[in-house]
């Protein structure tokens, strides 16, 4: 099926251009006809003053004029034809000329994130409406850039300034439950919940710096990791909650899918996809974790199983703070900020991360990142159920 082109900026003036030419050339050949029949509109005479007749002397001339109208309408129409495919022509370079401008503001706006706001147009140029627009434009990203590194410093030295208190918090509470003496068992109990909450605290607390972390570029410690490896030890490091509640653990994993960034950050991005699996699980449920190169980008999907989700309600998930079920609201297994973390980690690395609802109940988490070496052996690393 036969598709118009789109009706673009550039499309639109060169129309507009042909348009008018077309136009202004119409009007001036029919002036020119007017004129022309106006000069010969009188009967020819000969040049003894009497009027020709039709067969007499004046109707050679009178023909010459209509073979020299004709000759001059031929050429008219030719030379507007020609023209008329010069002023499209020229009517869709100039603009493009001019919208290139354009062009790169829209590449420039669509490339620019939260990660690398420091980025700037510097369009040159003279000092006109453009020239204008970009400088704007420029403007605009900087206080965005101050604005974003306002929230970030103050969420870093905020969370540094609270462990402080924190940690004289937990020692004052370590040294009351040390007196000697008999202790009330609601006195212990109040300290347990106590130490709890502060542990909660600091997790949390944590969590705010690597996100603040996560947020900027890495460039301390960049390495190539196999995801499969990482993978492996987050699901080791939460044996015991897997063990707790009896989780069948498949793993299959490619040596393929390597990826090369902050050793820190990835590793924490796939400890909080796996821990969210886990964690928010149903006891004698199910978890499976997979790694593969796909193409260009390597690929990591962690299902778990659990209650059944409403996809239209997983795009909040990305936001700190943000649950799903009524057992995770207000839950005590989690900060809230696990998959904000790992979606902003996975854009400063330039990956993305996906939420999809299973129709039988639970998530699947699909995050790809760019992949650095193929072909790294052949085959599949399959693990056994844990």
């Amino acid at each position: 099926m036969f598709h118009l082109p789109r009706r673009t900026i550039r499309m639109r003036l060169a129309l507009l251009y042909f348009g008018v030419f077309l136009a202004s050339g119409a009007i001036l050949l029919i002036i020119m006809i007017a004129l022309y029949q106006g000069s010969s509109v009188s009967a020819p005479v000969d040049p003894g003053g009497v009027p020709t007749t039709p067969g007499g002397p004046g109707t050679f001339e009178h023909n010459r004029d209509d073979s020299d109208l004709s000759q001059l309408l031929a050429a008219a129409g030719f030379a507007l034809a020609f023209m008329a495919v010069v002023s499209l022509v020229l009517g869709w370079l100039v603009p493009g000329r001019f919208l290139r401008i354009l062009r790169t503001i829209t590449t420039s706006a669509r490339q620019i994130s939260a990660t690398n706001l420091h980025e700037r147009l510097n369009l040159p140029g003279p000092a006109d409406e453009l020239k204008e627009l970009g400088d704007t434009f420029d403007d605009l990203l900087a206080r965005l850039e101050r604005s974003f590194e306002f929230e970030r410093r103050f969420v870093a030295n905020a969370s540094h300034e609270l462990r402080t208190p924190l940690a004289t918090m937990r020692a004052s509470l370590d040294v009351a439950m040390a007196k000697p003496g008999p202790l009330h068992q609601q006195t212990v109990t109040l300290a347990d919940r106590i130490r709890h909450e502060l542990d909660h605290v600091d997790r949390l607390l944590e969590s705010f710096l690597t996100l603040a972390r996560a947020q900027h570029a890495p460039v301390a410690d960049e390495s190539t990791l196999a995801l499969g490896d990482v993978a492996a030890a987050a699901l080791e490091l939460r044996g015991d909650v897997t063990a707790e509640l009896e989780l069948q653990v498949d793993r299959e994993t490619s040596p393929e899918a390597r990826v090369r960034g902050s050793e820190t950050l990835l590793s924490r991005l796939v400890e909080n996809v796996v821990d969210n699996a886990v964690t928010h699980n149903v006891p004698g449920g199910w978890v499976r974790v997979r790694t593969a190169a796909r193409g260009s980008v390597a690929e990591l999907v962690v299902e778990n199983g659990g209650p059944v989700f409403a996809q239209e309600d997983l795009a909040g998930l990305t936001q700190p703070f943000r649950r799903l079920a009524a057992d995770r609201t207000g839950s005590d297994r989690g900060s809230g900020l696990g998959l904000s973390i790992v979606d902003a980690i996975a854009e400063v690395h330039g990956g993305t991360l996906a939420l999809l609802a299973l129709p039988g109940g639970g998530l699947r988490v699909t995050v790809t990142l760019p992949l650095t070496q193929t072909a790294i052996g052949t085959g599949t690393v399959a693990g056994a159920n844990a």
